[in-house]
């Protein structure tokens, strides 16, 4: 079975998006590929909203909802409170359309929220109003908590989640016999119904409700209320607020009831969790940890077209109507007994424990010799740019000692890996080269061009003098430079024969970057040049020669010596370097005998 989240391989490309924004980095990255590693992975579901080729996926559940379905047990869903944000005003259409489905019952999540609170209510009680537990309420938290932050693993309530209290508070109700499917806003539910079967049995997302619908061709929209399902046992009351940040506070009758909660602190999003969490002062309150920023109304299972604050309102405005209304879920006072007495045992569970066994510890030798590796040779070589998805390079250099990351991640070291690669090439190359941009500024050049067009004493020429060079108008060196202006917008750059000064050269465009960046090479072909020249001269003082002996027995040629003088000449041609009279460079587009 897949984890709840997971990769599409072949859709992944090397943006490190996803590792950026990862709050615990449980991203590895192989072959260019970023994998979630499931026993690093917290289960937030940032990554899946980030990805630009949608290659996080949330695993899809529903196959596994209808097969169960089927099965002839009373089929229960146990809804989210967020639902009066992700279905705004469609709370009975909603229930119709579950009816559908095939559900016998919708029982709300929220009556488990409340059993929590009147828990924690009477822990408080029975301890002089001093409570400095660690909400369990998101799965999310619980996962880092375990994962990261050892330390508070015993902060933790010894009282399950709102969802797996539901649970076994309808299993006390109508029986083991039943299927308990959640739906709601969370990934992190999946692996809570994963590591603990029956409590519930499956959970799916908003979207996937949406999905599901679709493909039954069902339209909430043209849902008849009148034919909808009730809730059981009863409808949920001030807990419909849990979803939103400080929404578990102010459920609690004791918290409640004062303007201010010293005791109690509502923190969400990775970076406040986080942040209480890394805090080492003494532990004095009660925190409402929520991974999600604002709160379960904004999780990753949800639609994304409307704000935070539009969702808390549709919240807020549900409960407020809610609280007008009798025959709300009161509490149930023997179970809340029995859940605090209890705790995991109601879901046949352990209290949470530390799982870190993948975290390990490097010696700074170590983390030095890998920051070697990545090109950091020294504290101003850190840049700390964050382009490979890790806020410092010491993290990067971390997380490629643990097997996490790759080298190629580290954008500094790639491209100066590239330039040093063009550095080489420009030096080695025994013609001249110049790169230059499409302001025809020079980019890069190399030392034969400086040699060929630079007017400048040897002497003088050095390596130096390239970093000087960069950024100059190329008119400054080359008199024909506005034929690369031309080249710019050609599909295959030409290649053409010039004469400079006293030297031929031969002229090879070619595009770097398609119109911002154009190289050309340039060949000096003087010495062939003069060779061939001097060939034509020969030939045509042989030539000059065979013309009198011609002369002296035209009357026994007769016409064919005016041919003879014909095709001599035209050997002439041949062998000649033409010159663009008038042109003031004296180029000459070479023909297929004199391309490379």
């Amino acid at each position: 079975m897949q984890y709840p989240i997971y990769t599409e391989i072949t859709s992944c490309r090397d943006c490190y998006k996803c590792v950026r924004i990862c709050p615990v980095k449980a991203i590895q990255i192989k072959d260019g590929h970023a994998m979630i590693i499931k026993e690093r992975c917290t289960f937030c579901g940032k990554c899946v909203h980030v990805c630009p080729n949608k290659a996080k996926k949330i695993r899809d559940d529903v196959s596994r909802v209808r097969m169960a379905m089927r099965s002839g047990r009373m089929k229960i869903c146990s809804l989210a409170p967020s639902f009066s944000s992700e279905f705004r005003g469609e709370e009975k259409k909603l229930l119709a359309v579950l009816k559908k489905l095939g559900f016998d019952a919708v029982s709300e999540t929220a009556i488990g929220a409340q059993i929590v609170s009147d828990a924690i209510d009477m822990h408080m009680k029975e301890n002089g109003g001093k409570c400095n537990w660690i909400g369990t309420a998101c799965p999310s938290v619980v996962e880092l908590v375990k994962k990261y932050y050892p330390d508070s693993v015993e902060r933790l309530a010894p009282i399950p989640s709102p969802l797996q209290v539901h649970s076994a508070y309808l299993r006390k109700l109508y029986g083991d016999d039943i299927l308990i499917v959640f739906i709601g806003p969370c990934v992190a539910k999946k692996h809570e119904a994963d590591e603990n079967p029956g409590y519930p049995d499956f959970a799916i997302t908003f979207n996937e409700l949406k999905e599901w619908l679709k493909a039954e061709n069902i339209d909430i929209d043209d849902a008849d209320p009148s034919d909808s399902l009730s809730f059981i046992p009863s409808r949920a009351g001030i807990s419909s607020l849990y979803p939103v940040e400080g929404g578990q506070i102010a459920t609690s009758r004791i918290w409640s009831k004062n303007l201010v909660h010293p005791s109690a602190i509502a923190l969400s999003g990775s970076d406040q969790v986080i942040s209480a969490l890394a805090d080492k002062h003494e532990p004095t309150a009660f925190l409402e940890l929520l991974s999600c920023d604002g709160g379960c109304v904004n999780g990753p299972g949800t639609e994304r077209d409307y704000s935070i604050a539009f969702r808390k309102k549709a919240s807020g405005d549900f409960t407020t109507e809610r609280l007008c209304e009798t025959n709300l879920f009161s509490g149930d006072e023997e179970f809340t007994k029995y859940v605090l007495e209890n705790g995991y045992k109601i879901i046949k569970a352990e209290q949470p424990g530390v799982e870190n066994s993948f975290k390990k510890e490097h010696t700074e030798d170590e983390i030095k010799r890998a920051l070697v590796e990545l090109g950091k040779l020294s504290a101003q070589d850190e840049l700390n740019c964050g382009g490979c998805g890790y806020p410092t390079c010491r993290d990067m250099a971390i997380a490629y000692l643990d097997g996490m990351a790759e080298i190629e991640m580290c954008v500094t070291k790639m491209r100066k890996e590239a330039q040093s690669k063009v550095d080489v090439l420009l030096r080695t190359v025994p013609m001249g080269v110049v790169i230059v941009d499409s302001d025809l500024k020079i980019a890069d050049c190399n030392m034969q061009f400086l040699k060929l067009f630079g007017d400048m004493e040897e002497s003088v020429l050095d390596e130096t003098m390239l970093s000087f060079v960069r950024g100059l108008p190329l008119e400054r060196f080359v008199p024909f430079s506005e034929k690369f202006k031309d080249q710019f917008y050609l599909t295959h750059p030409g290649q053409y024969r010039m004469h400079f000064k006293d030297k031929f050269i031969r002229v090879t465009f070619f595009l770097v970057e398609s119109k911002r960046l154009l190289g050309a090479l340039f060949d000096d072909i003087t010495n062939p040049t003069i060779k061939r020249e001097t060939v034509v001269k020969k030939a045509e003082d042989v030539i000059q020669k065979s013309l009198e002996t011609v002369q002296q027995i035209a009357s026994l040629l007769g016409e064919n010596a005016a041919e003879t003088e014909i095709m001599l000449n035209s050997l002439i041609d041949a062998f000649s370097v033409h010159s663009a009279e008038g042109s003031d460079e004296n180029f000459t587009l070479e023909d297929d005998r004199d391309k490379l």
